[in-house]
């Protein structure tokens, strides 16, 4: 519900990275004094506004309207990972389970080295119902995606960038330098730079993929049934419940084809899950 709410907020000041959803520190102390403010409607609120107001809901204990005001930051374009973040909190504190993993995988694809968020998210995950063994992944692509995961694509890309000016200025050094120490300098560090460049340079490009990836989704409703066919009437195949995270392979006008951790695949309604 996109409505009017009222807050009572003087002076709010400093707020600090929240904490796990586990904790009951989820969203930063807002030291306040004691005055009122007339209601103001959400649409004509500054962003800065409706940042604070969302804020001070949610340290009062008003999940639902804090949701509400960070999804009108939402319907006004804003992105960020800390507001999929302190959404998801919210949305946790709801017990709506399923939409707290949404944010919060949204929030790690904007900033996948952020601890507090996947660590909440493995602690929502623990809330599901579904049990799901994945397929097992080769451990170098599993050592690289963790490593890949330690920086945002646009932090890759600059190391990328920087990399490559270091890699040129080293080649004009191999040219340049009159002494056999400083050209062996110079054509050594330049290949560790070139190595730097395409490391970096792949990361970057990865995590873009993945950032506007729109293959995988979560499960929104409490259960839901998977067929074998884009048809209400084929056979079901198993249950998914809320908070399950798959991967869709296709489409078909009301249905998706998806594809869970351990393999399975199955038909269900695109009105049940949401893309992340």
């Amino acid at each position: 519900m996109k409505t009017y709410f009222s807050i009572f907020i003087c002076a709010l000041l400093a707020m600090s990275a929240p904490h796990a959803a586990a904790q009951e520190s989820d969203v930063a102390a807002v030291d306040e004094t004691v005055g009122e403010t007339s209601p103001q409607p959400v649409a004509e609120m500054t962003d800065d506004a409706m940042w604070d107001a969302a804020n001070t809901c949610y340290v009062n204990g008003d999940y639902r309207a804090a949701i509400e005001g960070y999804e009108a930051i939402l319907d006004c374009g804003e992105h960020s990972a800390k507001l999929y973040y302190n959404l998801a909190n919210a949305y946790f504190k709801e017990g709506e389970t399923g939409r707290a993993i949404l944010f919060y995988r949204r929030a790690l694809r904007l900033a996948p080295g952020s601890e507090d968020a996947r660590y909440n998210l493995d602690v929502a995950a623990e809330m599901t119902k579904d049990r799901i063994e994945p397929v097992p992944e080769f451990f170098v692509a599993a050592w690289m995606r963790t490593v890949r995961n330690l920086l945002s694509p646009t932090v890759w890309a600059a190391l990328s960038l920087a990399a490559l000016a270091a890699m040129l200025s080293l080649a004009l050094l191999y040219l340049l330098a009159s002494s056999i120490g400083r050209r062996k300098t110079g054509f050594y560090g330049m290949l560790a730079a070139l190595v730097v460049v395409i490391v970096a340079t792949s990361f970057a490009a990865a995590g873009r993929r993945e950032t506007v990836d729109r293959s995988e989704a979560v499960v929104m409703s409490s259960s839901v049934p998977v067929k074998s066919s884009p048809d209400k009437s084929a056979t079901d195949l198993f249950v998914l419940h809320e908070g399950t995270v798959l991967r869709i392979t296709d489409r078909l006008d009301e249905w998706c084809e998806v594809v869970i951790a351990d393999g399975k695949k199955g038909w269900v309604r695109t009105r049940h899950i949401e893309a992340i």
